[in-house]
C-alpha cells in the first residue's frame, strides 16, 4: 500500500508538469481555434532566453522579467505577422503554420543561443520529502504547489476581469462579440502574450526538470494527450488531463512494467488518449459544438 500511494502521489505531482505545457494550448485554441504547435518551440525559446540572461550576469528574477518582457513582445509579433492574416483560413492552414513557425523560432533560437545543452538552476532543489513512510519529491511538490496557484489566478482572470469575460465572450462567438464592440485583434494578442507567460514557467520547470536543449520542445507531444483527455477548451481540463496521465504513466510502469519488460511511459498516455477518443472524443470537460441549420 506504501508503494501504491507513493507511486500514486509522485505521479499526481509529475503530471501536473504536463498540465503547465497544456494550459498554453488551450488559452490560444479557447480564444481563436488555433492548436497553437509553436507553443513547445515558445517553451524552448524562454528556458533558452533565460539560461542566457543568467550567463550574462542577471540575476534570477531580474532574468525572469526581462525574459518575460521578450516572450510576450515575441507573441504579440507572431499573433500580428503570421496569425492574424491567417485569420479567416481553415484550420488545417493554421495548423500547418504555427508548424513551420515551430522551425523558424527552434532555427532563430540555435542561432541567437546556441545550440549547447545548459543547466538551468531555478532555486529548487529535488530533495526528497518523507511523509511518514511516504517518500515524495520537493521539487514536484513546490511545481504542483506553483501549478495550482496558476491556475487560481487565470480562474479570476477569465471570470472576474474586464478582459478576462471579452475573452469569454469571444470564444463563445467571435461574431457576436465583435458586433457589441469588442476588439477581437486585441485580445487574441493579450490570449498571446498570457500563453507566453505561461510558456515561460513551463520552459523554467522543464528546463531545470531536464537540461536546457533542443529536445525540450518535443515537450509538445505529451501535451497532445492531456488535451484530448481534459478537452482543448478547458483550464481544468488540462490539470485533470495532467494529473490522469501523471498516475496513470506511473501506476502503469510500476505494476504493469516488469510483467512486460517495462517502457510502458512513452506510449501510455497515446493509448489513455486513443481510448477517449472512442468513448469521449471532446474529452472531459469538452463541449460538443451544436450547428444550427
Amino acid at each position: 500500500m506504501i508503494l501504491f500511494v507513493e507511486t500514486l502521489i509522485g505521479g499526481l505531482l509529475a503530471g501536473t508538469m504536463y498540465s503547465l505545457v497544456a494550459i498554453g494550448f488551450v488559452l490560444i485554441f479557447k480564444a481563436s481555434g488555433v492548436f497553437n504547435y509553436s507553443q513547445g518551440a515558445l517553451l524552448l525559446f524562454s528556458a533558452l532566453a533565460l539560461v542566457t540572461f543568467l550567463e550574462m550576469g542577471l540575476s534570477f528574477w531580474p532574468a525572469v522579467l526581462v525574459t518575460m518582457v521578450v516572450m510576450v513582445i515575441l507573441s504579440i509579433i507572431i499573433e500580428r505577422v503570421v496569425l492574424r492574416p491567417l485569420a479567416n483560413r481553415n484550420v488545417m492552414t493554421l495548423f500547418m503554420a504555427t508548424l513551420g513557425l515551430t522551425y523558424v523560432i527552434e532555427g532563430a533560437a540555435q542561432g541567437l543561443m546556441g545550440s549547447e545543452v545548459r543547466l538551468l538552476d531555478i532555486g529548487l532543489e529535488d530533495n526528497a520529502l518523507f511523509w511518514g513512510d511516504i517518500l515524495i519529491s520537493e521539487f514536484d511538490l513546490i511545481v504542483a504547489c506553483g501549478a495550482a496557484v496558476l491556475v487560481i489566478a487565470l480562474a479570476i482572470f477569465f471570470s472576474k476581469t474586464r478582459i478576462g469575460i471579452s475573452l469569454r465572450a469571444v470564444a463563445d462567438d467571435a461574431a457576436a462579440a465583435q458586433s457589441i464592440g469588442i476588439n477581437i485583434n486585441r485580445i487574441w494578442q493579450i490570449v498571446w502574450a498570457v500563453a507566453a507567460v505561461v510558456g515561460l514557467i513551463s520552459g523554467m520547470v522543464w528546463g531545470a526538470r531536464q537540461g536546457v536543449a533542443f529536445s525540450l520542445s518535443l515537450v509538445v507531444l505529451k501535451a497532445l494527450p492531456v488535451l484530448i483527455i481534459g478537452g482543448f477548451t478547458s483550464i481544468m481540463g488540462a490539470i485533470v488531463g495532467g494529473l490522469l496521465i501523471g498516475a496513470g504513466e506511473a501506476l502503469a510502469e510500476t505494476y504493469l512494467g516488469p510483467l512486460v519488460g517495462g517502457g510502458i511511459t512513452p506510449w501510455f498516455a497515446y493509448v489513455l488518449a486513443l481510448a477517449f477518443l472512442f468513448i469521449r472524443p471532446v474529452g472531459l470537460f469538452g463541449e460538443y459544438k451544436v450547428e444550427r441549420v
